[in-house]
């Protein structure tokens, strides 16, 4: 039996392990993740852009260093024959240094759009993954101006650490290098300033990290909240609302203007404390160097050349104070994105996931009781069975928990309790894709995206042809509006429809669901922001959109649903009444025959 390890030994092997842990937050931490998943790609081109970056390095060091023999040789020695050797050695610097500068920034801004592209794709890819519940929480203006904003960083993190490294540090060594073996005491002198800049940046670069998250923050909310106003703009101005929210905006765009400004302040301390160390870094050289000319006799050859590599060593090194806050930055946006990227998806799939097979599309909630993280319970112990190839009717005030179950049924959250079976088949052990190809879903409010009319009806089917497009708008009694049209299938919709009215709109978005032909059609309340007119033309294609498959209906006016095979009534999340129009209008005491008289016409004339 081994003897026991001393408790203070297991203290400091438990602190040294922390310490040996990574932060994911710094900046090393980031920059290894950003190499890792990017580097490998872009090999080729960051070697070419090294390559490049490398000559400009030796050829501006060239440059400092050839001046000792242009001061000796041309005003010294007046060698005429060595000034034109020197001359042309000058000049193909100079071209040298030209075109690698060109090959390294076309490069690394190909690098650089590639990798933007490639985290857009991602950022997309991932969002799709994510649960409706996310996308309930998240301000989709907020979260969309957010990444705007933030995918840059990545780009940033990797650019900056590769110039800086290969163009800017290996210059300024290489500059230094000219300096020490000019003048190794002058060179003593310029480094005896270096401590004091060093830690003077270090103390900006912290405060500027928090400030660059928070400015971030609140630009977002400021590109969000614009975004918002566009979207709302009728009722915007139908309440007269633009005084206000004008106010409101103001008041953002100050506080965020104020966080740029402190950004500002912060980043651009660099500069007077890099000028003022610089200036007495010179000047001392100067002085040293002048008054040993002066009273030593010493030639000035070497002076000139080690003054002209420090005066060149000076923006490497400017640069190189500045990338510490540069990189911060940089980071902060990276980390931003990482943290959406790294979000992990609420609703998973089963370990096994099948595909599910629907033959009778029989749908059926046992015991499902459902709520959100945060609220009480909106349905409490429902059973509700939905026979294959008939209508269901879920009817009900506000507030029941009709909405929720047909939320439910597409996974678009998953039950707390209970099961949701389709043929048989819980749907929690199913894929969601195989799940979702099952069904059809008509919203209330229909939503139209970018692109003609075709493009909106076949997103019901992608592989769908065209004249299966236009079969499913004939079905929905919208084909002869749609000819209509100046380019008739081919003609914008604008912005979700703006072009269209609502019953156009409502229609395209059953044509969608038919071209999908799928045996279950999910229908919530799409006719109750209609006109009567409206609400007509839409009835019909609903009506020819539910032969022949299972539909769960929700329904906002009960005279859409007296053809319904069975009328579940809901009230404060339970089932209480079930029946067809005639058996529940007929129960005086009934939920179902009160609403149904508040809705009749004859009772309320």
């Amino acid at each position: 039996m081994s003897a026991p390890v001393p408790k203070r030994e297991t203290l400091l092997r438990a602190a040294k392990d922390k310490k040996r842990q990574v932060d994911p937050n710094t900046v090393v931490a980031v920059l290894k993740r950003v190499i890792a998943e990017n580097g490998r790609d872009h090999i080729r081109g960051y070697a070419f852009a090294i390559f490049c970056l490398v000559v400009v390095a030796g050829t501006t060091a060239f440059t400092a260093w050839i001046m000792e023999s242009v001061v000796n040789e041309a005003f010294a020695n007046r060698r005429a024959d060595v000034v034109w050797l020197i001359c042309g050695a000058i000049l193909a610097a100079f071209i040298l240094r030209g075109l690698a500068t060109y090959g390294q920034a076309v490069t690394l801004a190909k690098i650089g759009n590639n990798i933007v592209a490639r985290y857009q794709r991602r950022l997309y890819s991932h969002l799709m993954t994510l649960s409706v519940g996310f996308f309930a929480e998240a301000r989709s203006a907020h979260l969309a101006a957010q990444v705007s904003q933030n995918v840059n960083g990545i780009r940033d993190v990797l650019n900056l650490t590769v110039t800086s490294t290969a163009r800017d540090f290996l210059t300024m060594i290489s500059l230094i290098g000219v300096m020490v073996a000019k003048d190794w005491i002058l060179s003593l002198i310029v480094f005896a300033v270096a401590p004091p800049l060093l830690y003077a940046l270090r103390y900006v670069s912290r405060r500027l990290r928090a400030a660059t998250r928070e400015a971030v923050e609140v630009n977002s909310r400021v590109l969000g909240a614009m975004q918002e106003t566009v979207q709302g703009i009728a009722i915007v101005k139908a309440f007269t609302m633009e005084q206000e929210l004008e106010r409101k905006v103001n008041g953002i765009i100050d506080t965020a203007e104020r966080r740029a400004n402190r950004i500002a302040r912060l980043s651009e301390r660099t500069s007077p404390l890099t000028e003022t160390f610089a200036g007495l870094a010179i000047s001392s050289v100067l002085a040293y160097a002048a008054f040993r000319s002066i009273y030593n006799d010493v030639p000035p050859g070497a002076f000139f050349a080690f003054v002209t590599a420090l005066l060149m060593a000076y923006d490497p090194a400017r640069r190189l104070a500045k990338l510490q806050v540069q990189l911060d930055r940089a980071v902060v946006n990276a980390q931003m994105i990482y943290a959406l990227l790294d979000m992990q998806p609420h609703q998973r799939e089963k370990p096994g996931a099948k595909d599910l097979v629907v033959t009778d599309a029989r749908i059926e909630l046992k015991n499902v009781v459902f709520s959100y993280a945060t609220g009480s319970p909106i349905l409490r112990g429902v059973d509700i069975i939905a026979d294959g190839g008939k209508t269901t009717a879920l009817v009900g005030p506000s507030g029941a928990g009709k909405s929720t179950i047909i939320n439910l049924i597409p996974r678009f959250y998953d039950a707390t309790e209970g099961q949701i079976l389709i043929d048989g088949q819980d749907i929690a052990d199913v894929t969601k894709a195989s799940l979702r190809r099952q069904l059809a879903y008509v919203s209330q409010q229909p939503y139209l995206f970018e692109g003609s009319i075709r493009d909106n009806i076949r997103y019901g089917r992608p592989d769908a042809t065209d004249a299966e497009v236009e079969e499913a708008a004939k079905l929905a009694y919208a084909h002869d509006f749609i000819l209509a049209q100046p380019f008739g299938y081919e003609t914008p919709v604008g912005e979700n429809g703006v072009t269209l009215s609502g019953g156009q709109r409502q229609r395209l978005s059953i044509a969608r669901a038919l071209v999908r032909n799928a045996p279950i059609l999910l229908l919530d309340e799409a006719t109750s922001a209609l006109d009567n007119e409206s609400e007509a033309a839409v009835q019909k294609a609903l009506d020819t959109a539910m032969r022949g498959r299972t539909v769960i209906v929700i329904a906002h006016r009960l005279s859409t649903v007296v053809k319904a095979d069975k009328i579940i009534v809901m009230h404060e999340g339970r089932v209480v009444e079930e029946g067809t129009h005639e058996m529940l209008a007929q129960r005086k005491d009934g939920l179902y025959a009160r609403l149904n008289n508040l809705q009749s016409p004859e009772k309320s004339a």
